[in-house]
């Protein structure tokens, strides 16, 4: 007997640039990845829009995977992620995308981050990347990982390429910011890229088929 097709795996975002490095950093075949808005009209309502109010990168992932997967009927996996700077205390953390306001946009919260750190020397500016990875079928939570990039906030804006705080973020070893490496060398090292290359590894183990 052939067996059930695997059901189609959503990503629990609208950020259309999750998207595309979430689609470059799995490989080739491991899904049928689908995005919010391919499903809007079978569903017929408009994609959820959780309030992230978790204590910890681990419990925002799970709030948008359950969210997005109970509206949609499919498993879906859920990315957080937190910028975390070692002279502010570990901030932004858990409110990264949300540091300059509620509807902050990148810029403003890469401009907060550099007037906080205003006069704080190089050697000082240390910061890591964490990304949380949550796949959830309905509200049960099946798989999390998380990975981490450390590195080192920049005195400016440099580089034009990736999203968030990228242009002020120089990952371990490069003397480039995010945004000015190209996308396959930032997949290569960044916390994102780290998280879903585990993440497609234990996927595998799941029985996602449309009987289960």
């Amino acid at each position: 007997m052939t067996p059930p097709p695997p059901r189609s795996l959503l990503i629990a975002s609208g950020n259309l640039h999750k998207h595309d490095e979430i689609r470059r950093a799995l490989p080739e075949g491991f899904a049928h990845l689908m995005v919010p808005s391919q499903l809007e009209a079978t569903v017929g309502s408009a994609a959820p829009d959780p309030v992230e109010d978790g204590e910890t990168l681990l419990e925002n992932a799970i709030i948008k995977a359950q969210a997005f997967s109970i509206w949609s009927g499919l498993p879906a996996m859920a990315d957080d992620t937190g910028l975390m700077v070692t002279a502010l205390d570990g901030a932004p953390g858990v409110h990264t995308a949300r540091w300059a306001g509620e509807n902050a946009t990148f810029e403003e919260n890469m401009t907060k981050v550099l007037d906080q750190l205003s006069g704080v020397p190089t050697a000082q500016r240390s910061a890591q990347f964490r990304c949380v990875i949550a796949l959830c079928d309905g509200d049960q939570v099946l798989l999390t990982v998380e990975e981490g990039c450390p590195g080192s906030i920049t005195q400016k804006v440099e580089g034009s390429a990736g999203f968030g705080y990228d242009p002020i973020f120089v990952p371990e070893g490069e003397t480039r910011t995010f945004a000015q490496l190209e996308a396959a060398e930032k997949d290569a090292i960044s916390h994102r890229g780290r998280a879903l290359r585990r993440f497609s590894e234990l996927y595998q183990q799941f029985d996602l088929t449309g009987g289960s």
